[in-house]
């Protein structure tokens, strides 16, 4: 539930409730991510309306694990198969980019991947992208999908992706956000800002979010531990931005649609 603290007029979803310095306490998140703990008992509003919190008792956290259960979801929103283990690999696979591309939707989607048994592989940029689909050799039960950083008309992207799209059209789909890294994709709330910054031409992308962040800026080591902060921040889909959801779902029922068998030939036989 969500509740407002009286006093301080915080609003925040309830995530935890705890024993701290011999009393209890409720943690509260607000929507930018930010938790804070509050004295359990009165001096709280929900829906405008005084409550008093009280501590969950066992009958009460067995009838939530059951709801919970029943209306499990992954991080996707997808609901939650129990039980499942990872199916065999297909054929058929998906494409990013880079590392943090593929870090973004295994967090996300990676359940759904593997109950479908589709792989994410890198591609560490898509200048050669044709030649990979070559080397790939598509086919209906192999199908590939790829996702392109910065896919806007007119760009270098644009152009590499028609071209390649061109060498199997039917068996792979490509398609792309229109942030300049995957990093634009999470939504700046989670991370305190409005929105992201627009970093000057010559200077590393990357490198200018991290220190518009206040964060250390000097190494790829800096970069590394400014993703993984990044990354840490995204919980489900819902702390993505759209443009980036449906295109992976687009390419997830692209490489999971059944395969239609072919008509037969003339001369064989029915």
């Amino acid at each position: 539930m969500v509740v407002e603290d009286a006093q301080t007029g915080w609003c925040g979803a309830v995530v935890a409730v705890e024993k701290a310095g011999g009393m209890r306490v409720v943690h509260l998140e607000d929507r930018r991510g930010v938790v804070k703990a509050f004295p359990l008992g009165p001096g709280f509003l929900l829906d405008g309306a005084p409550v008093l919190l009280t501590p969950p008792t066992a009958a009460a956290r067995e009838a939530l694990a059951r709801q919970q259960a029943a209306g499990a979801r992954t991080a996707s929103g997808s609901r939650a198969v129990s039980g499942a283990s990872a199916r065999v690999a297909t054929a058929s696979r998906l494409f990013v980019e880079g590392r943090h591309d593929a870090e973004l939707v295994e967090k996300v989607w990676g359940d759904d991947l593997r109950v479908e048994g589709v792989v994410v592989e890198m591609l560490d940029g898509v200048d050669d992208l044709a030649a990979v689909i070559r080397d790939f050799a598509p086919t209906a039960r192999r199908r590939m999908g790829v996702l392109v950083d910065h896919l806007v008309p007119g760009t270098k992207e644009s152009r590499i992706v028609a071209a390649a799209q061109r060498v199997s059209p039917e068996h792979v789909l490509i398609v792309g956000h229109p942030y300049v890294d995957v990093w634009q994709s999470v939504r700046p709330e989670r991370l305190g800002m409005d929105s992201w910054p627009v970093i000057e031409r010559g200077r590393s992308w990357k490198h200018g979010v991290l220190a518009h962040l206040g964060w250390p800026a000097a190494t790829q080591a800096d970069v590394a531990a400014g993703w993984k902060r990044i990354l840490g921040s995204v919980r489900t889909y819902a702390d993505l931005q759209p443009e980036l959801l449906g295109r992976v779902e687009e390419l997830i029922d692209f490489v999971t649609a059944p395969t239609v068998p072919s008509a037969p030939a003339a001369d064989e036989s029915p």
